[in-house]
């Protein structure tokens, strides 16, 4: 970023407004193709996840269904967080007016709640799979997973709307005439969010996943163990990887979720010590797990795959029609 020695403000004739960070004309231009991108790919994976999931009746699994909901949130993320993101953070100058900076900032929060919110019923869902597998289909069931996810977005939706008044201002006179900013204000409503919406969430998923990885290691001492090598047995044996394949791709996806919002929420409590650059960066690392999430099932899913396929073969038919 570069900045010229004159300071300049966005209202000139105001000392008092906020300072314009001005950037040459190319950077300017890379940032924005850059970030135009990222959201476009965002999309376009989440929307062969969803057409994946949805046209094969053969993915209708309870599994693929929280899948699918976790790939909705994401296109949600590419297809509005991210542009509306990118001109929060391209343009220091807020002109959009209130309601805008309070939509920026709802539909940001409520995508982060819809992905933890899905991670952890994502968490159940294998929990159940790894640890209670005889019950696993009896317990976790389609009519289930769909009111689970019906709830998860109803709470996320009407909790988010409630609580974002509280945290966003678009004036601080003390500070900017026009500015679009998050009140850090540590009283019992923020710290009970953030118990509700990161630390509890958070806490179960971690757990549960610890409580899988021990199931996991003690199921594939068995595997070699003499009382599997029964024709049987087989069959369970088989079912048996299957579910620890699909846990460990759902392992990875949590990390990653981890990996993108721990610097986020780091920098979010010492953003003062941080500089503007970094911060600019780590600010956008989270909406990167959008478009993480689905690479992450085009590796390990053969679904996914065949799905591309498909749809190459269908855009090369419709093109030369």
């Amino acid at each position: 970023m570069e900045e010229h020695e004159d300071v300049q403000y966005c209202f000139q004739d105001r000392n008092s407004s906020c300072r314009k960070a001005l950037l040459s004309t190319s950077i300017y231009i890379t940032l924005y193709i850059f970030f135009s991108l990222i959201s476009a790919v965002t999309v376009f994976l989440n929307v062969l996840v969803i057409i994946s999931i949805s046209h094969f009746k053969q993915l209708h699994t309870t599994t693929n269904l929280l899948i699918f909901s976790l790939a909705v949130s994401d296109l949600l993320v590419g297809l509005i967080v991210i542009p509306v993101t990118t001109v929060a953070l391209m343009e220091s100058c807020w002109g959009f007016g209130e309601h805008f900076c309070v939509f920026q900032f709802y539909i940001t929060y409520l995508c982060t709640s819809l992905s933890l919110g899905n991670l952890v019923l994502i968490s159940i869902d294998r929990y159940v799979a790894v640890c209670d597998p005889l019950l696993y289909h009896s317990k976790i069931t389609i009519t289930r997973t769909m009111c689970c996810i019906s709830f998860t977005w109803c709470c996320c939706i009407i909790y988010r709307a409630a609580i974002i008044r509280n945290f966003v201002n678009v004036q601080v006179p003390s500070r900017c005439l026009t500015e679009c900013v998050i009140l850090e204000r540590l009283n019992w409503v923020t710290l009970i969010d953030i118990a509700i919406t990161m630390v509890v969430p958070c806490s179960v998923i971690i757990t549960l996943y610890m409580k899988i990885f021990v199931v996991a290691r003690s199921q594939a001492r068995k595997v070699f163990s003499k009382e599997a090598v029964s024709v049987s047995g087989v069959k369970t044996i088989q079912a048996n990887k299957s579910e620890r394949k699909a846990t460990k791709t759902l392992s990875i996806v949590v990390i990653n979720y981890f990996i993108c919002w721990i610097p986020f929420l780091f920098v979010f409590f010492l953003s003062f010590l941080i500089e503007d650059f970094l911060l600019f960066i780590i600010s956008f690392l989270p909406l990167v797990n959008s478009l993480i999430n689905p690479i992450i099932y085009a590796l390990f899913y053969p679904w996914f795959k065949i799905t591309f396929k498909h749809f190459n073969i269908l855009t090369l038919k419709l093109r030369f029609s």
